[in-house]
């Protein structure tokens, strides 16, 4: 059960420069262009600071995921990492499934609504939601239709369009960095360093697509060498080109100015450094990662929906495939629940649901790896280390959704409540009924 993003020929092994694409595209796949404008918003000039924060999590996060990748030498990623660290209890793998169809219902949410919202400005109505409503539930039903047809893009074009963005992305920042107005950082971490903390939890999302390296363990060519080079790599380009952005961003625009437009923030970045071309160039690179991740996430998650169905952590007519074998029912009910999340749901609430989800999933990998740490061979103090870095961000932002906005919080806590409840029931009856394997 994975979310895979390309299809190997016979014989094809993953190399360095392969995995690292698959890390990279992963990562930068949209979230970037719809966080940054909360996490200046959140942590004012520290912003910058967040996302090496948020780097920081991230490589700590990578280490385990290096580790039981290696031990285990299987395709199965987290999902292999829970059921070795609880052999006894076949249905938590079920359960992290559950929780991991979430993350990706999440970030389809998030990835539409941020289409939406680069769209409608483009079209010059930012702020008419109709329009907004409209965008993300046609982008949504586009990449239904595509996957409803078994449309699969080639290893190649996928890591064309990877490095394209990139690119784009990265020289707008080298470029910004010379125009930014440094004088905007003054005082340094305005809004506090508890925010820098606060913005790294937030935009951990933007992270969400490293732990795909793991998953092509069995695919890679010298998995001692080339893993931990595609994970850490990964991370550390992606999270390089985010702190990059993070810098002009507030060295381009004042607070207001952000947000004014936070939906769309990267655009309007663009607009005093390179003028209306640019903020042109920046939103038509959101919509190309935008799509892509829709459309990538999309077609892994409805296969590892269909698989945890034929293994029974899921109702059967998961499992179903038409004629092409495209698992039908699951792209549908996956875009579906995206959409009413993308259409109902804020940017903010969105986000802090794909990022408090996602620390929620990594959670389970370090613990694991702090159960296994003998075997695997992780020190006892990085396991430590490890399980509290990630408890401290998450209880980071839930501190502050208690503090600040409590009805969100509400929210998310009946939703996860719902989510577990509904699993605990369905697994329970399914291990009960010998359907659980």
């Amino acid at each position: 059960m994975r979310k895979t993003t390309r299809k190997l020929e016979p014989g094809e092994k993953l190399g360095k420069k392969e995995l690292l694409a698959i890390g990279v595209g992963g990562m930068i796949g949209g979230g970037i262009f719809s966080v940054l404008g909360l996490t200046v918003l959140l942590a004012g000039n520290g912003a910058p600071a967040s996302f090496l924060v948020g780097t920081l999590v991230a490589l700590v996060a990578g280490y385990f995921f290096v580790r039981l990748a290696l031990f285990f030498r299987d395709d199965g990623g987290i999902f292999t990492f829970v059921k070795g660290a609880w052999p006894e209890r076949p249905q938590l793998a079920g359960l992290v499934g559950w929780v991991l169809l979430a993350m990706y219902v999440g970030t389809m949410a998030l990835y539409a609504y941020t289409f939406a919202a680069y769209g409608a400005d483009l079209l010059g109505e930012p702020d008419l939601h109709l329009l907004r409503i409209f965008l993300a539930l046609l982008v949504l039903a586009f990449f239904v239709l595509v996957n409803l047809e078994g449309v699969r893009a080639s290893g190649t074009t996928e890591d064309l369009m990877v490095y394209t963005k990139l690119a784009v992305l990265g020289l707008f920042g080298i470029i910004g960095l010379f125009r930014a107005d440094f004088s905007r950082f003054s005082p340094p971490f305005d809004h506090g360093i508890l925010a820098v903390f606060l913005g790294a939890a937030v935009i951990f999302v933007a992270f969400e697509g490293f732990e795909l390296v793991a998953n092509a363990v069995e695919e890679t060519r010298d998995p001692e060498r080339d893993l931990p080079f595609g994970i850490y790599g990964s991370i550390l380009v992606t999270g390089t080109v985010y702190v990059l952005l993070a810098i002009v961003a507030v060295g381009a625009l004042s607070l207001s100015e952000i947000e004014a437009a936070s939906d769309y923030a990267l655009a309007k970045v663009a607009e005093p450094i390179l003028g209306n071309a640019g903020r042109l160039l920046i939103a038509l690179s959101a919509l190309l990662a935008t799509s892509s991740a829709i459309n990538s996430t999309l077609f892994g998650a409805s296969r590892m929906m269909a698989e945890m169905a034929e293994e029974g952590s899921l109702p059967a007519v998961f499992a179903k495939r038409d004629a092409k074998g495209v698992p039908w029912v699951g792209v549908v009910a996956l875009a579906a629940v995206a959409g009413a999340f993308a259409t109902l749901g804020t940017l903010s609430l969105i986000a802090e649901f794909s990022s408090l989800t996602f620390l929620l999933v990594v959670l389970f990998v370090v613990v694991a790896g702090y159960r296994l740490k003998d075997r695997v061979g992780i020190p006892a103090a990085m396991a430590l280390f490890g399980v509290a870095l990630v408890l401290v961000v998450a209880l980071s932002l839930v501190g502050y959704l208690a503090d600040q906005r409590p009805h969100e919080l509400l929210w998310l806590l009946a939703f996860y409540l719902v989510l577990g409840s509904a699993a605990f029931y369905y697994l329970s009856r399914a291990r009960a009924g010998g359907r659980l394997r």
